[in-house]
């Protein structure tokens, strides 16, 4: 397995990934939706503020994540670790573990201090994230599962909170996904 940032050519092979893999995990509604959020990721947040990363194997993308701006009201670089995708055929077999370790270690060599992601506190912690409070980290919008708003260092400094609220990317800023 290779992991690697997306060449714009693999843009529709990234949407279908993420469209049949939150198809077969959540329903073809949540696929279609996901997809589409990919799309407007990728068509409409500037490549200052976002990565995509692939894991590729024989020309075929089994796994991406994309890494996208959050600005708070201070000099701290974060990004948002959403949304990630492993093709079914592959889950539970170390990819998405991977995949996110590669990421994270991108954003700590582009001089990114925090990580932000909002899902599954079990599954994310065993790539270091933790859960933190709104009030220490304002989300974007309001969460409709805060034990799902997750955070992790990427320096040798702790976690500290951050006054002030925080801003995403525009096709992140809709309530749907929070």
């Amino acid at each position: 397995m290779e992991y690697k940032l997306f060449r714009p050519e693999q843009t529709q092979q990234i949407i279908e990934l993420f469209t049949r893999t939150f198809s077969d995990s959540e329903g073809e509604s949540e696929g279609k939706a996901i997809g589409r959020l990919v799309a407007d990721l990728l068509a409409t947040t500037s490549s200052e503020d976002r990565y995509v990363v692939v894991a590729e194997k024989e020309n075929a993308i089994l796994a991406s994540i994309l890494l996208t701006r959050l600005s708070y009201d201070s000099p701290e670089q974060a990004f948002l670790v959403a949304p990630v995708a492993v093709a079914t055929e592959v889950q539970g077999k170390g990819v998405g573990q991977a995949i996110l370790h590669y990421g994270l270690q991108l954003l700590r060599q582009e001089g990114v201090s925090l990580a932000f992601t909002y899902g599954d506190p079990n599954y994310y912690a065993k790539v270091g994230f933790e859960p933190v409070l709104e009030s220490d980290y304002a989300a974007p919008l309001p969460l409709s599962y805060p034990h799902g708003w997750l955070a992790q260092s990427l320096t040798e400094q702790p976690l500290s909170a951050i006054q002030g609220s925080s801003h995403c990317v525009a096709a992140f800023n809709k309530p749907e996904f929070w």
